[in-house]
């Protein structure tokens, strides 16, 4: 057993998406069903410098030393880099660099992804930086050969996520999403993973795009089940008690972090975000 928390990290807002995974409540029976209730997290979130997914693999590989150094600071038992960008680019370097658990988001996702298929027609779409990389490509067929991958750059999804652009009924971004998507439900794809852990926001508009038959893999959900197994397996979990807290820290805006990561969370704010200046790491 730890009781130290668990440090999380992304580029902005999105890896808030595998914290609610971590973090959910069932609130109309009060029963916890999250994956990991009694851990303590503290989350960074590096809006200073959103979006990492047009940077070159030399700038995110700074960045998330950065990231890393901050989180470390807070004596954290694991890290869960809850940023497909950083997954596919820096996280052989972070691990070889540490020496506690860091975990990514990919290869949890091709796993899921690799269970579910049946035609192995599998879609990827992620940051320009995360599809140029392969990594996503490359897990899957390491898992099965047979699989054929079809990946598309979203860009827009990020900037536009962050601003609080994911509602059905919204136009930007309903028309940014089929302008994406339309080419992928034309390839006769039975899952898709959502390879960004800010695109879980956009399940319902990307659902109506691709339709029923289409199975979509939440990264952030992926990764948060292999954390747990991970602590389980180090014996690294916190014992049974009160409900774990999540700190949430940002490195620019904190005030409307906090506004849009109560969406993210789907739970209010009990305490305000704790600004971060990342260059001193």
């Amino acid at each position: 057993m730890d009781t130290r928390p668990i440090g999380v990290f992304d580029s902005g807002l999105g890896g808030l998406t595998a914290v609610r995974e971590l973090r959910q409540l069932l609130p109309s029976e009060n029963i916890i069903r999250s994956i990991l209730p009694f851990e303590n997290i503290i989350y960074f979130g590096d809006t200073a410098r959103v979006p990492y997914g047009g940077r070159s693999a030399e700038i995110l590989l700074k960045y998330a030393r950065q990231d890393v150094r901050f989180l470390r600071s807070h004596d954290i038992k694991a890290i869960l880099v809850a940023c497909g960008t950083v997954s596919t680019t820096a996280l052989p370097q972070l691990r070889q660099e540490s020496d506690i658990p860091i975990l990514g988001v990919v290869e949890p996702a091709c796993r899921r992804a690799a269970a579910v298929t049946r035609n192995r027609r599998v879609g990827l779409i992620a940051t320009a930086a995360s599809v140029r990389s392969g990594a996503y490509q490359r897990s899957l067929r390491q898992l099965d050969p047979d699989i054929a991958v079809t990946a598309k750059a979203c860009p827009l999804f990020v900037p536009l996520v962050e601003n609080g652009r994911f509602r059905r009924g919204d136009v930007v971004i309903e028309t940014v999403a089929r302008e994406y998507l339309e080419p992928l439900r034309r390839e006769g794809l039975d899952t898709l993973i959502l390879g960004c852990t800010h695109y879980p926001l956009l399940t319902d508009i990307i659902g109506d795009i691709m339709g029923p038959g289409v199975t979509l893999i939440n990264t952030g959900e992926e990764a948060a089940w292999e954390l747990k197994r991970t602590l389980r397996g180090l014996d690294l979990l916190a014992p049974e008690g009160p409900a774990g807290r999540a700190t949430l820290c940002a490195s620019d805006q904190p005030e409307q972090f906090g506004v849009m990561a109560s969406y993210f969370l789907g739970e209010s704010l009990t305490r305000p975000v704790q600004p971060v200046d990342i260059d001193r790491y």
